[in-house]
């Protein structure tokens, strides 16, 4: 009588416990694809998109991994119905002419231990611009649900002026409404498929 064992579902690679190869999806009950901006100079306006989709193959080589991810615009939420409303609208995204914001990985730019650089093209409205994404793989198992599965962080900063979007008030104190710079947070849980 023989037993069959269940194939693997990680591998060690460079001292890291990391996914098998094969294509994974963002778990929409464990994301967060967030936002901060600076506001009036002196504070700073988080905000998240709540609709995001991504997928991620893992290679045999894993530094050859690939990512690509879509964005719905109009889910854009700060919090505050009419900023949100605002931001949906011609003066940023204009979500109703564009309604996704995309990224292509087009590579693995570096790593050290568990952080990698994920170079990329992002597109906001009509621009396509290369950014780095900042990843930290934080682990990958199977859950108690059988699902084989990974987590990880990325940040980046861009400027939104880049991208078109240029809306902005200044202030009598000096300076501006809304700050040039914005930091992007990404969280979340990827899912083996099939």
């Amino acid at each position: 009588m023989t037993s069959s064992a269940e194939p693997a579902t990680t591998r060690t690679w460079e001292g890291l416990t990391i996914p098998t190869a094969g294509t994974y999806l963002l778990d929409q009950a464990h994301k967060r694809v967030g936002f901060v901006a600076r506001h009036m100079m002196v504070s700073k306006v988080r905000g998240q998109f709540r609709e995001a989709e991504a997928t991620v193959t893992v290679s045999e080589n894993p530094l050859e991994s690939a990512v690509t991810a879509t964005i719905q615009a109009g889910s854009i939420d700060t919090g505050q119905t009419d900023r949100d409303n605002h931001l949906r609208s011609g003066d940023f995204l204009e979500s109703e002419k564009y309604p996704t914001l995309e990224f292509r990985s087009t590579g693995v730019k570096s790593h050290s231990g568990n952080e990698f650089v994920l170079t990329g093209d992002l597109t906001i409205k009509d621009v396509t611009k290369q950014v780095d994404l900042e990843v930290e793989f934080e682990g990958a198992g199977r859950s108690p649900f059988g699902q084989d599965i990974f987590g990880f962080t990325a940040t980046t900063e861009i400027d939104r002026e880049e991208f078109g979007l240029t809306w902005n008030v200044a202030l009598e104190t000096g300076g501006v409404l809304v700050g040039k710079k914005i930091k992007i947070e990404i969280e979340g849980e990827a899912i083996r498929q099939g």
